[in-house]
């Protein structure tokens, strides 16, 4: 390693683990990728050093549709952003905040698209999703849904486990979801997509904001002063205008609030790495 650089330790694993290396004191700089309760505890502990700390956490990302978007390039984006890696991802959209006028037709679109995809194990012809990680997760997301129907949410697809050698679980849509259910403050982490209705654009970005994270939000307008005014408004670190993928290796990737800090990718990814010196001479 180049004398000077930065002796760094990227972490993928839980804080119990990670514990010998952070007190090795030749590191320098943690960079961690996973859930905000395991980058808490590496965050504690990397004060005994004081180490520099990048941190990619948990996320609960809001998809906003507004009563003038083109409802099926939503769709699009909301097939791409919900179900991207089967929606075990941090960017994947979490809840759907949808303009009430427009609110039937966009659930309607979105789950005829969702319950169109085949289940199943991808070694298979014609599967379009895969299982979930284990059985553990495939229950969370269940117990998830069930929270959702019992306060008034109602199917309009899936909403079941699927019987089979794996963990599988039905590409669900839920409308009349009231905000007080789980799957709204909860990583769902699984192909399940909550819709509730706003009036207004402050109430919009009200409920985008009603969380303790902060990683990405999905907005859909074709009006560009609500979209900057929107954007402006929103407590996330990315933002996706009228698409469903933000990651861009050359763009800054990361949160704020529980969500975590720094930035992996672009300009801002590489300065997470260096060091500022600065140098007063007399000549």
């Amino acid at each position: 390693m180049p004398k000077g650089a930065l002796n760094v330790v990227t972490a993928k694993s839980s804080g119990s683990i990670m514990e010998p290396l952070i007190r090795d004191p030749r590191l320098r700089k943690l960079s961690f990728t996973g859930s905000t309760e395991v980058g808490k505890v590496l965050i504690e502990q990397s004060a005994e050093q004081i180490l520099r700390v990048s941190m990619e956490l948990g996320g609960n990302a809001p998809f906003l549709v507004f009563e003038d978007a083109d409802l099926d390039a939503a769709v699009d984006g909301a097939m791409i952003a919900k179900m991207r890696n089967g929606g075990e991802a941090c960017t994947s959209a979490n809840r759907f905040h949808v303009h009430e006028s427009v609110a039937e037709a966009f659930s309607e679109k979105l789950a005829e698209r969702m319950g169109a995809m085949q289940v199943g194990r991808g070694t298979e012809d014609g599967v379009t999703l895969g299982p979930l990680i284990d059985d553990d997760q495939r229950g969370k997301v269940a117990e998830l849904v069930e929270d959702a129907v019992g306060r008034g949410g109602r199917v309009l697809c899936g909403g079941a486990r699927v019987d089979g050698a794996g963990y599988f679980y039905a590409p669900t849509v839920l409308t009349g979801v009231p905000g007080d259910a789980r799957v709204f403050t909860e990583e769902i982490f699984g192909p399940v997509a909550p819709v509730t209705t706003f009036s207004s654009d402050d109430e919009a970005i009200a409920a985008a904001n009603r969380t303790e994270y902060g990683l990405v939000a999905y907005v859909y307008t074709q009006d560009v002063k609500r979209a900057f005014r929107v954007i402006d408004a929103l407590e996330t670190g990315m933002i996706g205008l009228n698409q469903g993928l933000v990651s861009n290796a050359g763009a800054p990737f990361g949160g704020v609030k529980q969500s975590g800090f720094g930035r992996e990718g672009g300009f801002e990814g590489i300065d997470e790495y260096l060091e500022t010196k600065y140098v007063a001479m007399a000549l």
